[in-house]
């Protein structure tokens, strides 16, 4: 059974950092692609970054509102995706979620985690 599991969030003051983890079991995590999205409250779900399956550490991707200040990474020894999160607004306020993709998959994110709220005040 594929699980993945939030840590990190908190609250933080704007211009602050934050580091999202994302912990994966039950699968084999280098053949995945990994995504991060949120979702604040009476929005949509958004996406915010990915990182693809590739052997060499996977291509990466953002969202236009994060590029320049959020960064992606992943280390398939620990089987853990990360999201370091830089010069915090209150925009950023959302609930953070990882997902995967199924093997070699590129953007059809077949498993999804609890979440973790992230909390930038002004």
């Amino acid at each position: 059974q594929v699980q993945l599991v939030e840590s990190g969030g908190g609250l933080v003051q704007a211009g602050g950092s934050l580091r999202l983890s994302c912990a994966a079991s039950g699968l084999t995590f280098s053949r995945h692609t990994l995504g991060w999205f949120r979702q604040a409250p009476g929005k949509e779900r958004e996406f915010v970054s990915a990182i693809t399956w590739r052997w060499s550490g996977g291509d990466t991707s953002y969202a236009d509102s994060v590029k320049g200040r959020f960064t992606i990474s992943r280390d398939n020894a620990k089987n853990t995706v990360y999201l370091q999160m830089n010069s915090l607004k209150p925009e950023d306020t959302a609930v953070y979620s990882c997902a995967a993709t199924s093997p070699f998959g590129k953007t059809q994110y077949d498993y999804w985690g609890q979440g973790t709220q992230v909390t930038v005040s002004s």
